[in-house]
């Protein structure tokens, strides 16, 4: 029979009640806690009063180079790369605090969430292993998302220059009333 710490385990649970919260798929759970699969599916219903999302996670690099994911993702990985460097956090945590600042930041300028935790965690699992980089921008400075291999040296951003179907989708038009 094997010892388990209930400290331990208690610090598991919380950690996996803090990614449902913030919307985490049951994987992500799965990757961090030694907690069994049945045990993370019954939290997660506890939680979210659903049960988690089945299928597959997001894996396309090409989701994080469209116009919009690509700002918020650039965003994201900013505040991930400075809370890493200046505040000595790593691993789930550093991704936990960076996606909560990123949350903020998103609520306090009224805009819409485009990038979910799991994105998140993706985009640094992307980030690590060399798939993406990042990149300044010839006009601006800031840092944005490339595809590593991609020739970059003039690198312009979506944000000096902005596509003209930007910002024109059906999610970002007024709703129009329909007359009874």
């Amino acid at each position: 029979m094997r010892n388990k710490s209930i400290l331990t385990e208690a610090k598991q649970i919380q950690l996996a009640t803090e990614l449902v919260k913030l919307g985490s798929r049951l994987q992500v759970l799965e990757v961090y806690t030694n907690l069994s699969r049945e045990r993370l599916v019954k939290l997660y219903k506890e939680i979210a009063g659903v049960s988690p999302p089945k299928g597959m996670l997001p894996y396309s690099e090409d989701w994080f180079m469209s116009w919009q994911p690509n700002m918020h993702s650039s965003l994201f990985i900013g505040i991930y790369n400075y809370i890493v460097t200046n505040a000595d956090i790593h691993g789930i945590d550093a991704i936990i605090k960076s996606y909560k600042l990123y949350l903020e930041h998103i609520e306090a300028n009224n805009l819409q969430r485009v990038l979910s935790l799991t994105r998140a965690w993706t985009l640094v699992r992307f980030i690590d292993s060399k798939v993406l980089s990042i990149t300044p921008c010839t006009k601006c400075s800031g840092n944005f998302l490339v595809h590593s291999l991609e020739i970059y040296s003039n690198h312009v951003c979506g944000l000096c220059n902005i596509p003209s179907r930007a910002g024109k989708t059906r999610n970002c038009q007024p709703q129009q009333q329909v007359a009874a």
